[in-house]
């Protein structure tokens, strides 16, 4: 409903930021990761946001880059993870090793994440995995001089990470037809994709 606020940072609190836009002040929760990165009080900032309605409570959350707020999107949809479970999450991982430890099933590297126990990163992994197979992951057209289509290959494992974070199989495939992927780890193909989809 409110895909971002941009607009004059009048406040940094703890746990939230106040944004003024045009006169309104929107109050906006963040991680408190993100909260130190944004720029400082007075000057303009623009953040993602995540509308989230509840029975009780109307809030607006912020993120500094799409793919965190797909990240949390995809965390919430998830049950028994909230709100603040997910910012939480994103405070501790980057968007990219999420990814990769859902593809890879790496329980592992999420209980590390304070407040996530092993019953709830298996249910991350389970519902997020279900989630991609659901997707539409008919290949497009590639240039098979650059990427060979083989579901046992890195490359391919890239493209489930990245349809995590909620990009579709057809600009992905685009993106790494634009990145020399010679030679490059799984995690690295990942941090290279987004890079790509964040800059087009």
């Amino acid at each position: 409903m409110i895909a971002f606020v941009s607009g004059i940072l009048e406040m940094k609190l703890n746990g939230y930021v106040v944004i003024n836009v045009q006169g309104i002040g929107y109050k906006v929760f963040m991680s408190e990761a993100s909260i130190d990165s944004l720029a400082e009080i007075g000057e303009e900032v623009k953040v993602y946001t995540h509308y989230h309605v509840r029975e009780d409570d109307i809030s607006l959350y912020g993120f500094l880059s799409m793919e965190e707020l797909n990240m949390f999107e995809l965390l919430i949809s998830v049950s028994g993870v909230g709100a603040k479970s997910a910012l939480n999450t994103l405070a501790n991982i980057e968007p990219s090793a999420f990814a990769l430890a859902v593809i890879s099933n790496d329980t592992s590297k999420l209980v590390k994440i304070p407040g996530i126990g092993a019953k709830t990163a298996g249910r991350i992994i389970l519902e997020l995995k279900d989630k991609l197979k659901n997707q539409d992951i008919v290949s497009s057209k590639v240039n098979k001089s650059k990427i060979i289509v083989d579901e046992e290959n890195e490359i391919n494992e890239a493209i489930s990470a990245l349809q995590v974070l909620g990009y579709n199989r057809k600009e992905i495939e685009k993106a790494f037809e634009h990145i020399n992927v010679q030679n490059l780890k799984l995690e690295d193909l990942i941090k290279q994709g987004l890079k790509y989809l964040a800059r087009n």
